[in-house]
């Protein structure tokens, strides 16, 4: 992943959404998502504020240790939070992977826009971060991701158990990948 400029994926613009690196200014959208039963449903269960506080300085630590990590998702239209999606640095069966992840707020589901999100990710990833592989995992009961990812072109590899529930993980090799999106 060496060779990228440092803020090259601070912010994009994807057609619908921006994404921005977090700010502090961002702690409290992210707090109101960690607490809604049904956003968190499928994104491991609702946390406590301390939680997700905690959370939200993992994800700028994350930043400044890579130089890339979850946006800070917002519809352009008033610059309404939206959501988090992004990158972030995981461990799958004792190996160093990327992960591309994705949650939105209800108000924006079923619009498509978190295979926009997916998309964005997976192009930042191959094309700016020159990754030559991804994954990508959600509950094996969560359909709807499982579509978004199947649609970017991850290709199913393996269930495993992820804080303590059965998950589906997938991957998408940068030499399969078709720029889709």
């Amino acid at each position: 992943m060496a060779g990228f400029s440092p803020g090259a994926l601070d912010a994009l613009r994807t057609e619908r959404l921006t994404l921005a690196r977090p700010r502090e200014a961002d702690r409290a959208d992210l707090l109101v998502m960690h607490q809604d039963p049904g956003v968190m449903a499928t994104l491991g269960g609702v946390r406590t504020p301390v939680e997700s506080s905690a959370a939200f300085d993992r994800q700028c630590a994350h930043w400044d240790a890579h130089a890339f990590g979850y946006w800070i998702v917002r519809d352009p239209e008033g610059e309404r939070f939206a959501g988090r999606a992004g990158l972030s640095l995981m461990v799958v069966d004792g190996e160093p992977e990327v992960e591309v992840g994705y949650g939105l707020m209800s108000d924006y589901w079923d619009r498509g826009l978190a295979t926009e999100l997916a998309t964005a990710s997976v192009r930042a990833a191959f094309e700016v971060l020159g990754v030559r592989s991804l994954v990508c995992f959600t509950m094996t009961s969560n359909r709807k991701s499982q579509r978004v990812m199947e649609k970017v072109g991850f290709r199913y590899e393996q269930d495993f158990v992820h804080a303590d529930l059965a998950h589906r993980l997938c991957r998408l090799d940068a030499s399969s990948w078709g720029g889709a999106g």
